[in-house]
């Protein structure tokens, strides 16, 4: 059984495999025992080293191209399944098969990939912070037509996305996971040479296309705005509006979104729970962006949003103007901590670290809420957090990413 895209990749054109070493390129058959962070298969050599291998599923046998060879582990791309799993299943796109890097789990049966992420998820918990706990799914989200948020580059003027690991790229259209109000601009735009941006509202119907260089010779569908990175280096503003969570949000174009509505719902929901019901004086949320939790979690007498992005902060107070929070723009390792009863913090992939557990720690917070994007972060954070008298109760994994091995999770950890 050939292994879709990453075989196809690796026999293009007779290319040999992107950062290969000195050793790398020899083929070996490997067992497959597991799915680690980064959705790479878990194997063992002949010499027991640990293999990492891209496209593999628990359970299967393969034939891998080793493309990296370290003292203590390997890196290996598939190239044959000889014995597969029942979870595997064909790429939904053609695209895959063409070297798009953007859905790199279509080869999981969507019923699976929840299931997987949540032992992905368990095991960094396990590995890192020496935790056992049992990881919830939480609800099934529609894993096709979903991004409002594409980030692609042109390709002879189309829009196209990265293939995986390489700087070659390959245009598509249609984008089995982008959402339907984005289609129309992928298929009809041109966009001169560089990044392509395309963000939307998807209860709004509103629509951004963000590109490289000045802005000239783009040619986008009717009511699409357009603005360039040039632009908005010189103070241009442009943004968009959703609807999540029963409020409407103004997103700038540099400002970060969940990039479903549903998914936001979700994220809400699963914070609001981990928060709790009881009235509470005061709420700090970390990492604020526009607003999305600061603005929907109820509760509480007083409100501190921090954030270090210019363009979130300034949507978070048109976003918050009915709450009047306290907002504030600023690196959250160097903010000058106040005292809270609850933090929600919802870190970049590479966690809270030392200094943001510091910011969390002085709040003398009784409670916790993290949202972590990263397993292995998440791993981490959640030791740092236990080493600072915090303990974790729950987690609950949010997939906002069907068809990818991207990972959200909601831990709720308490003091004490």
């Amino acid at each position: 059984m050939r292994a879709g895209w990453l075989g196809d990749l690796f026999r293009r054109a007779g290319r040999s495999l992107h950062g290969m070493d000195e050793r790398a390129g020899e083929v070996a058959i490997l067992d497959v025992t597991a799915v680690v962070a980064g959705g790479e298969g878990l194997a063992r050599d002949a010499d027991g080293r640990v293999t990492f291998v891209a496209g593999a599923l628990p359970g299967e046998q393969v034939r891998v191209a080793i493309r990296q060879r370290k003292k203590d582990f390997a890196r290996a791309t598939v190239l044959e399944v000889l014995r597969p799993s029942v979870e595997r299943v064909g790429e939904a796109c053609r695209f895959v098969a063409e070297g798009c890097g953007g859905c790199d789990w279509q080869h999981v049966a969507p019923g699976a990939q929840r299931r997987l992420k949540a032992e992905v998820v368990a095991d960094a918990l396990r590995r890192q912070a020496h935790l056992e706990i049992e990881v919830g799914l939480g609800p099934e989200l529609p894993a096709d037509g979903y991004r409002t948020t594409v980030r692609g580059v042109s390709v002879d003027g189309r829009f196209g996305f990265r293939t995986r690991k390489t700087h070659d790229a390959v245009a598509v259209g249609p984008c089995l996971v982008a959402h339907p109000v984005l289609h129309e601009v992928i298929a009809e735009g041109s966009f001169p040479a560089g990044d392509i941006v395309l963000r939307a509202g998807a209860r709004t119907s509103e629509r951004l296309a963000i590109v490289a260089g000045q802005g000239t010779g783009v040619v986008v569908p009717e009511g699409v705005r357009v603005v360039s990175d040039h632009e908005l280096r010189h103070g241009r503003r442009a943004w968009y509006h959703e609807e999540a969570a029963g409020r409407r949000w103004r997103v700038s174009a540099r400002s970060f979104f969940q990039a479903r509505p549903d998914g936001a719902d979700a994220l809400v929901d699963a914070v609001r729970n981990a928060v709790g019901a009881e009235p509470r004086g005061h709420l700090v949320d970390l990492y604020g962006g526009v607003g999305l939790f600061a603005g929907s979690v109820e509760g509480f007498e007083h409100v501190t949003l921090v954030e270090q992005s210019r363009s979130s902060v300034a949507d978070a107070k048109v976003n918050l103007a009915d709450r009047s929070p306290r907002i504030i723009q600023a690196d959250v390792a160097h903010w000058g901590t106040a005292r809270a009863d609850v933090v929600v913090a919802d870190p970049p992939r590479t966690g809270l670290g030392p200094p943001g557990v510091r910011a969390v720690t002085n709040t003398q917070a009784d409670r916790v809420v993290l949202v972590s994007c990263d397993p292995a972060a998440l791993g981490r954070d959640a030791k740092l957090l236990g080493t600072a008298g915090y303990r974790l109760h729950e987690a609950t994994l949010i997939d906002l990413f069907p068809h990818t091995s991207h990972v959200e999770v909601v831990s709720r950890f308490d003091r004490g």
